[in-house]
């Protein structure tokens, strides 16, 4: 899923990709994006972009003598869970381009496409940051660890570390892998007090005796958590690429893959947090680790059966049951676009929460059938992010 070092590699993209052209026409929206259309129109203009957190600003700015007369125009957009910029020939529109920009005659017309599989990615119009998002961790580090450290009191500060590091009023860009792998790297259980952990920052001056350089190479050595929230998406953007992805043949994803040391990686631990999102680990959680849960251990390739000896894991039985009754009254299951979504900034809020189990309501027909449920279509949240900084 694309956290702040994807936003901001995507913004390079953009500017290096189409600094030299020239767009013109119309801006296209698909027929089955939800997003509001674009109102732009003309002969010839600029693209350009910026990223601040998870959100990523496009100006649309016309030329001098553009026709008709229009002001620029800009964007802001929230990638969901697999939003990026795809530049293409025309004639080779990805399947999933939700809004397009085309290059203007004379040459071979080019595509800026706004590609989300998905389709939890969002875009506003009027170009303004999401309010209550709190400084980039990435270019504004200074105001991004005043407000953190300035506001301990917050209830946010109550929960684990683990889910605070996703609450986009305080660390604006940290997602999933970049959570596990900060922890990892200072070895703080997941599930230790955000507030216990931070505190402890609050009281740590540097000694005054300590030249510049020294202080420097203090903190080079021994980073707290939050300068590892400014840095480690730093290194991330220096890998250049796409960041993270799911397209394994990729070299930039190879890179990344590589650079990872907790995420997703043989011999660590995981647990779902609150919200249902996974979080990796070395070691033990942490005295809030959720009660009755019991964190998995992802295998080597080397202790793993091969293709050969694998054979599928059976369901558990309530798993088996629900979808034996979901064949017979011919329901399809559940796909992830159809789960109810967060939209609180207190959660990372690309992903949608794992919904809570509960009875159905009324009871079983008397013939031992039961009325067929009516099965919504593919109805994907509006505002995925969501609005309130509450």
């Amino acid at each position: 899923m694309p956290e702040g070092p994807e936003l901001h590699l995507a913004s390079q993209f953009v500017n290096e990709a189409c600094g030299a052209l020239v767009f013109g026409g119309c801006v296209e929206k698909s027929s089955v994006s939800r997003n509001p259309e674009v109102p732009f129109e003309s002969s010839a203009y600029r693209i350009s972009a910026s990223a601040r957190g998870k959100e990523l600003r496009l100006i649309l700015s016309p030329l001098p003598g553009a026709q008709p007369p229009q002001e620029p125009l800009a964007l802001v957009f929230r990638f969901g869970m697999s939003g990026s910029f795809q530049l293409v020939p025309r004639e080779e529109l990805p399947r999933h381009a939700h809004l397009r920009f085309y290059t203007a005659p004379p040459g071979p017309q080019l595509a800026l496409c706004f590609v989300d599989v998905r389709r939890f990615g969002h875009w506003d119009l009027g170009g303004k940051w999401q309010p209550g998002r709190g400084p980039c961790v990435l270019q504004e580090y200074e105001q991004f660890r005043e407000n953190v450290l300035r506001n301990l009191a917050d209830k946010a500060f109550d929960r684990p570390i683990c889910e605070a590091l996703l609450d986009q009023r305080f660390f604006n860009g940290i997602g999933n892998y970049l959570r596990a792998e900060i922890l990892y790297r200072l070895k703080i259980p997941p599930f230790e007090k955000a507030r216990s952990v931070l505190e402890t920052l609050q009281q740590h001056r540097p000694s005054l005796k300590l030249t510049l350089s020294q202080k420097i190479k203090a903190k080079l050595q021994n980073p707290d958590l939050l300068e590892l929230c400014h840095s480690v998406p730093k290194e991330v953007v220096q890998l250049g690429g796409k960041g993270y992805g799911s397209e394994s043949g990729e070299e930039d994803f190879a890179a990344f893959r590589a650079w990872l040391r907790c995420y997703g990686m043989p011999g660590m631990s995981s647990l779902q947090d609150r919200h249902g999102r996974t979080i990796w680990f070395q070691g033990d959680p942490g005295p809030l680790a959720p009660k009755g849960r019991k964190s998995r251990k992802k295998k080597s390739k080397a202790t793993q059966p091969s293709p050969e000896d694998r054979v599928e894991d059976p369901l558990p039985p309530s798993k088996a049951l629900s979808r034996t009754r979901r064949a017979k009254r011919h329901l399809p299951e559940r796909t992830a676009t159809q789960r109810p979504e967060g939209t609180s900034l207190q959660q990372d809020p690309e992903v949608p929460t794992v919904p809570k189990k509960g009875r159905r309501k009324g009871r079983q027909a008397a013939s031992g059938h039961r009325r067929p449920r009516k099965v919504k279509a593919d109805t994907p949240s509006l505002d995925p992010e969501g609005t309130s900084a509450s």
